[in-house]
């Protein structure tokens, strides 16, 4: 084979977005055939369904005793917002941004909310802020995984057990692919769109018993409007903890959700899916190890995430060029693989570095990212030697 000849063989799936994310294997539309159509989400039956839902995602996350899920819209962001909005303001926070949606925090906690004891503990893209300055006095904002950067926190060994402050933590693209110290997190929120592969704009948000009890002691200077009230008269909404929503809920989505976790079952629960992300991330870095032009973006392989893995191009020809033309070195890389149809939505994202971003998550097979690798190889080979044809 000729460096520019294309590879023989094609990923089944060529989905590697990093969200929505793909779809488990043997998913069909016809598995979501008992979804309750067309009924009131908050009669018995469509409420069960919910609450169900709420009870399966407690069981198998292995969540502690006294930990409360709940649905709420608009995605993880919706979470997220819910959180910050309803729980910060009567201590000092510490924000850590290191990559887009933690530094989307950074902006709402400084310039929407507008509190005046914020320290922002940053990092750029590819490295973690140093952990070691996190105050357990003071509540803490971050992102378990780094979705844009492919950096993740380790682990939560730098968080106190007996913190004074609340930990607030956007686990939307780890939470059922990493192992995630429960008894150290306050709140943590997430998506179906992720790891699951499920549909967009539901949230879920997770809340220990420090964090309930927050609710229910402080209220927030500022109006919340409906979306993010969570308390009534000073109580908390049980209800929404029991299969209730604040709004209306797609229960096609819903019932779609079900399906996911059911799959997660058939592959040996929360530490099965651990293991696939594992394995998949696995198959990339052994690849990077033995591939010149390439790299991860995160600088620390301890750092390194097990579902958006961020690659950059390190080929000394392509990293002298100008960042914009860098930029569109990758993207063209990108775009080469979607019309070959063997790689979807692998670009960086757009305020990333420029390089690439393969999803790994559980609902991947590894046997499509390891049909995707040659064509990574290709893709760039084709690039490069139209660049020097160019030059």
């Amino acid at each position: 084979m000729t460096p520019l000849d294309k590879p023989t063989i094609r990923p089944e799936n060529p989905r590697f977005s990093s969200g929505p994310c793909t779809k488990h294997k043997g998913w069909s539309l016809d598995a979501l055939n008992g979804a309750l159509l067309g009924r009131n989400h908050r009669q018995k039956d469509t409420k069960a369904r919910i609450a169900d839902a709420l009870a399966h995602t407690h069981s198998l996350l292995k969540l502690p005793d006294g930990y409360r899920v709940a649905l709420v819209p608009a995605s993880d962001t919706g979470a997220v917002e819910m959180a910050l909005w309803n729980l910060l303001g009567p201590r000092g926070v510490d924000v850590l941004a290191w990559e887009a949606f933690s530094s989307d925090w950074v902006t709402d906690i400084v310039d929407e909310l507008k509190l005046r004891d914020v320290r922002v503990l940053k990092a750029p893209f590819g490295e973690l802020p140093d952990l070691a300055q996190v105050d357990s006095a003071r509540d803490v904002v971050f992102a378990w995984n780094g979705t844009t950067s492919g950096v993740r926190v380790p682990n939560a060994d730098w968080i106190s057990a007996d913190r004074e402050g609340l930990t607030i933590c956007d686990g939307t693209s780890a939470v059922f692919a990493q192992d995630m110290d429960w008894l150290k997190l306050d709140v943590i929120t997430y998506s179906w769109q992720k790891v699951l592969g499920g549909e967009a704009q539901h949230g879920m948000l997770i809340l220990s018993p420090r964090a309930v009890e927050r609710l229910e002691t402080y209220t927030p200077p500022w109006p919340l409007p409906k979306l993010f009230r969570l308390t009534k008269n000073g109580a908390l909404m049980s209800s929404v903890f029991e299969g209730a929503t604040i709004n209306t809920p797609s229960l096609l989505c819903t019932e779609d959700y079900l399906v996911s976790l059911a799959f997660i079952e058939t592959i040996g629960g929360l530490d099965g899916a651990i293991a696939r992300a594992n394995a998949n991330a696995k198959t990339i870095a052994d690849w990077v190890g033995r591939t010149p032009w390439v790299d991860f973006l995160a600088v620390d392989p301890a750092t390194r995430s097990n579902t958006s893995v961020c690659l950059k191009v390190v080929e000394p020809d392509i990293v002298a060029l100008s960042a914009d033309a860098q930029s569109a070195f990758a993207k063209r890389m990108a775009q080469r693989l979607e019309q070959e149809g063997v790689a979807f939505d692998i670009a960086s994202y757009r305020s990333a570095p420029p390089g690439l971003r393969i999803w790994t998550g559980a609902t991947v097979e590894r046997s499509d990212i390891e049909a995707l690798l040659p064509w990574l190889d290709w893709a760039f080979r084709c690039e490069k030697e139209a660049l020097v044809g160019c030059i």
